[in-house]
């Protein structure tokens, strides 16, 4: 690059409210000693801010500046200009007039993407200029998840397409790897999930198309991904089932495995589950990172912080944490033993599937086909010297009579129930065939959850809500103002939320509440009770956090919706 113009970038940069321009010039100067694009080594070094300075790099060069959001890219504009370019070098075909493309472009001196684009364009190019951030997004938006490598594979279909491009195995998804196989296709949409912090992967075959969602904060997504990816099915679930070491030849039954993963120095353990269906075999993928459990990150409030902490210091009994699928309750529960993982306790989990290993916990995974299951697990548990035992999942009378009669000799027993609230946990023991007394004395407390988004702090604005539906619902109306919802931005990519939290609902057992389980008061008479008590069920729970602004009153409904009958 030319002294004059690395001169005037500098003068640019600097004049964008620099802090600190003897730092840019170094930066610059060590750019192009390195062959970096110097308008990429401004905005990476943090010390210029990316939309200012290249607004004001495109006035300079006379280029056209786009300040709106980018339009979504046609089909046929997609279709006519390379992925393998587009994606590679950064450049969004914005439009095509005759034989004009309109290319949208975040560093105006990458020659090399300059001379890509020439190589494969016949047509005049106009050049116009964008955050990059806009230009990935719309990048993604267009043309989909490994669109370049997944071009290049159906280039050389009639070569080596097939078995062969699925042999290589790798756990790493996070290596720079730019040869176009079905490995590196599958990489980048894992890698892709993991950056939007998804908690799932499906991979479900349609008629036509070979369709890939995403799991975000609770909620699935369609994402983007090329066009006739259909051709590619076979080969890309034979690759996650080789990764899982699952049989590739069994397509008729369902099958489950695990994939380690390494990315960003983080070890992901990976639940795969196939199942056939008449289009093929869907896959789906559970994304679990090694987590650190705290109390801190559940974000219980002050009140209900110090009860767990009581719940977690009695010697004996049973904690139930209840709840659908996908609430978290495992999450807790790993946090509770976390928090009791001592050396002077021996703890002893029975788990289906194990989904985090504690280090100092010895964890057992059930596997019923050997007939080791909940029940006949924890009785052998209870005979090698535990003093705390979890059990993933009361599902039978046999599993619950061995629990409460460990907890009553003395064992501090952890387990999760599937039911709408916390005092739905007594009603499914009940079903189950257990004496109330025997609940009575047992059990310590019953903890109910849910997952709520959070809104995306970035866009904030008032919500408002009608007078009648807060009197409907028992909002506070000295509270309304304090609601908050969010418009969406780029920084939580317009879904106005950004990661989740729980709410939750403890039922203690005092002993009136006792009383009345061993009476077999209705179950109206002792949420009455507990309510007097002071217990906050989940909607005033999440009253609390709508109030704080850390979500909506929406989302306080819409977790909460099936509790609104019982109360």
């Amino acid at each position: 690059m030319a002294v004059s113009h690395l001169a005037s970038i500098l003068e640019i940069a600097t004049q964008c409210a620099c802090p600190d321009a003897a730092a840019l010039e170094q930066v610059l100067k060590n750019a192009v000693g390195r062959q970096v694009s110097p308008v990429v080594a401004a905005v990476d070094s943090g010390l210029v801010d990316e939309y200012i300075f290249l607004k004001q790099l495109s006035l300079w060069l006379d280029l056209p500046w786009l300040d709106e959001p980018i339009p979504e890219a046609s089909l046929e504009n997609c279709s006519q200009f390379p992925a393998r370019v587009a994606l590679r070098h950064q450049i969004y075909p914005l439009s095509r007039n005759g034989e004009t493309w309109d290319l949208l472009t975040g560093d105006p001196f990458d020659y090399r993407a300059k001379q890509a684009v020439y190589r494969e364009i016949p047509d005049k190019v106009r050049w116009c200029m964008a955050p990059r951030k806009r230009i990935l997004q719309a990048l993604r938006d267009g043309y989909g998840i490994g669109a370049d490598t997944f071009d290049e594979l159906i280039e050389k279909w009639d070569l080596d397409f097939g078995a062969t491009l699925i042999q290589q195995e790798t756990t790493v998804v996070d290596a720079d790897d730019s040869e176009a196989t079905v490995v590196n296709f599958v990489n980048q949409i894992i890698r892709e999930a993991l950056e939007q912090e998804a908690t799932d992967i499906h991979f479900e075959p349609l008629h036509d198309d070979l369709r890939v969602r995403f799991r975000v904060d609770g909620v699935l997504h369609e994402a983007p991904v090329p066009q006739r990816l259909k051709l590619l099915q076979a080969s890309v679930i034979s690759r996650l089932k080789i990764m899982a070491h699952l049989d590739i030849a069994e397509h008729r039954l369902p099958q489950d495995g695990r994939i380690n993963l390494e990315y960003e120095g983080r070890t992901i353990d990976v639940r795969v589950a196939t199942v056939p269906s008449v289009e093929g075999e869907s896959v789906s993928l559970r994304l679990l990172g090694q987590e650190r459990f705290t109390l801190a990150r559940l974000g219980l409030d002050g009140r209900n912080e110090n009860i767990i902490r009581e719940l977690l210091a009695m010697p004996n009994g049973i904690l139930l944490v209840t709840g659908p699928t996908g609430c978290g309750k495992s999450t807790s529960l790993y946090t509770f033993l976390t928090q009791l993982n001592t050396a002077e306790r021996r703890i002893v989990t029975i788990e289906d599937p194990v989904e985090n290993k504690i280090p100092g916990v010895v964890q057992i995974a059930v596997k019923p086909e050997i007939n080791l299951t909940f029940a006949s697990a924890l009785r052998s548990v209870l005979r090698s010297d535990p003093n705390v035992v979890m059990v993933g999942e009361m599902r039978d009378y046999e599993t619950a009579e061995i629990a409460i009669r460990s907890a009553l000799t003395g064992h501090l027993v952890f387990s999760t129930l599937h039911t709408n609230d916390a005092l739905g946990g007594v009603t499914r023991l009940l079903d189950m065939g257990v004496e109330p007394y025997l609940i009575a004395s047992s059990v310590r407390a019953f903890i109910a959850q849910r997952l709520v988004r959070r809104l995306c702090p970035h866009c904030l604005v008032p919500a408002e809500y009608p007078a009648a539906l807060l009197g409907k619902i028992g909002f506070p109306s000295t509270k309304v103002s304090s609601l908050r919802k969010s418009a969406g931005c780029e920084k939580c990519k317009g879904s106005g939320f950004r990661g989740r939290l729980a709410i939750y609902e403890i039922f203690r057992l005092t002993p009136r509440i006792q009383e009345m389980i061993t009476e077999r008061k209705p179950a109206g008479d002792i949420a009455h009770a507990a309510a007097a008590e002071g217990m906050i069920n989940l909607r005033q729970y999440g009253f609390q956090k709508a109030v704080e602004g850390v979500t909506s009153l929406d989302e306080v409904l819409r977790v909460t919706l099936e509790n609104a009958a019982s109360e």
